[in-house]
């Protein structure tokens, strides 16, 4: 799988979106993919969201993945927008304690109430503070975001950290016990 760019589009700014990957440590890569979407290309209106007003459904996408490294033993999964216009990006998506044997998740996996995620996965609350899935809401006339569906291999069965924690809590959580990462990115725009 070829490495993403380090910038990303122009903000309205003029500067250069943050690449999500910058302050995160170097590990191998390994293939995640969707039957939804494809590298850099447009979100499906049914992963958009309805609940932030922006004409979806907060389906999230269904996701495959291969070649995680040896030695997994669970991962974690994240969705977020770095072009978000709040000065530290947008967490859509966080989940922990995927086990190392699983390979994929189907779509609606992020809406707890379809009962599609394995019993032992950790759903942790978006920015709006919702356990699920919070689709696609750039803000209307704000150009195209970017969307990182970001998969952590760990070499732990699951990462001890509290209830309601943050997904930046467990960006940090997960530093010491990442063995390879693999990561998708769609794109939304709101005319």
């Amino acid at each position: 799988m070829p490495p993403l760019p380090v910038a990303g589009p122009e903000c309205k700014n003029g500067g250069m979106a943050n690449d999500p990957n910058s302050r995160l440590p170097e590990v191998p890569s390994f293939t995640l993919t969707s039957e939804d979407f494809e590298q850099g290309s447009p979100l499906p209106r049914s992963t958009r969201s309805g609940i932030a007003g922006a004409g979806g459904d907060d389906r999230s996408p269904q996701l495959s993945w291969s070649g995680a490294p040896e030695g997994t033993k669970s991962f974690v999964l994240t969705m977020y927008d770095p072009d978000a216009p709040t000065g530290s990006g947008w967490w859509h998506w966080a989940v922990h304690g995927l086990p190392g044997e699983l390979t994929s998740l189907p779509a609606n996996a992020g809406d707890p109430d379809a009962g599609l995620l394995p019993e032992v996965a950790v759903t942790l609350p978006n920015e709006l503070r919702l356990e699920r899935y919070l689709g696609a809401a750039p803000p209307s006339g704000h150009g195209e975001h970017r969307y990182f569906f970001t998969l952590s291999a760990l070499d732990v069965p699951s990462l001890d950290i509290p209830a309601g924690s943050t997904p930046a809590h467990l960006g940090f959580a997960l530093r010491d016990h990442i063995i390879g990462r693999a990561q998708l990115m769609g794109t939304s725009e709101t005319p």
